[in-house]
């Protein structure tokens, strides 16, 4: 089955024969063993807050590294930061990123964050877009690069990584850890992403009101559903984003 090609993402190969320790050290997941699929990660700052987030894909040889176009140079820079005397190479693979719902076709590995994403490939042969891709990500509480995750803002875990399979608490240490645990740990979150009812429109990152207080942002909205990031206590009633009207239904 074809599947659709996904023109902002672009695929890293990292090679050299300390790739996997040099990833370990570094990231919220480690790759899966050759042969295994996707793994669904993400690079911290040392304060725990979200650069990137990508899929690693291990191949055996190196480790492709699938991750949004516009954020290539960014995670590069970072990457060749903490290489120092390591033996790793971080090249283009020239491959492009295929994705689909259904049956995967040979050479394409299930989306590790939920299902509903179906699979992805690389260099496979592609067909017509055709999935709303966003219904479904609003749908299953689904975040996106550059939309609901925010460079040096976000944190992972009010990001929903842990029900995306995007870290792994018991692999030790990586540039972030520290910080990542605690909240862990936390009794409850006091904030994250949520899905809310929306009645009406407004532009990604309005303000959600409740009364004259600050609940939380509204992100990507389809289908009378959204994506918003809430202040949890303050999420009660009927609120407000610009012109719409937002319900949190977990209140």
């Amino acid at each position: 089955m074809l599947g659709e090609l996904a023109p902002d993402r672009l695929v890293l190969c990292i090679g050299g024969t300390d790739r996997e320790h040099f990833l370990h050290r570094l990231v919220t997941n480690d790759p899966k063993p050759q042969g295994e699929g996707l793994a669904y990660a993400a690079l911290l700052t040392p304060q725990g807050k979200y650069l990137v987030d990508f899929f690693l894909l291990n191949r055996g040889k190196d480790i492709l590294l699938d991750v949004k176009a516009d954020l290539v140079h960014a995670l590069t820079r970072r990457l060749m930061m903490y290489k120092l005397r390591a033996d790793v190479t971080v090249n283009d693979s020239g491959l492009s990123v295929t994705r689909g719902l259904g049956d995967a076709p040979e050479g394409a590995w299930p989306d590790p964050r939920d299902p509903a994403l179906g699979w992805r490939g690389y260099g496979l042969e592609s067909g017509a877009a055709k999935v709303d891709w966003d219904a479904t990500r609003v749908a299953r509480g689904i975040p996106e690069t550059g939309i609901e995750l925010i460079p040096e803002d976000s944190f992972i875990l009010e990001m929903g990584f842990d029900r995306l399979s995007g870290v792994d608490h018991r692999k030790g240490c990586y540039v972030g850890q520290e910080v990542t645990s605690r909240m862990k740990h936390k009794t409850k979150l006091r904030k994250g992403l949520t899905v809310v009812e929306v009645a009406g429109t407004a532009p990604l990152g309005t303000d959600i009101m409740a009364g004259d207080r600050q609940a939380g942002t509204l992100f990507t909205q389809s289908g009378g559903m959204a994506l918003a990031y809430l202040r949890f206590d303050r999420a009660k009633g009927a609120m407000s984003a610009g012109d719409a009207k937002v319900v949190w239904p977990g209140a």
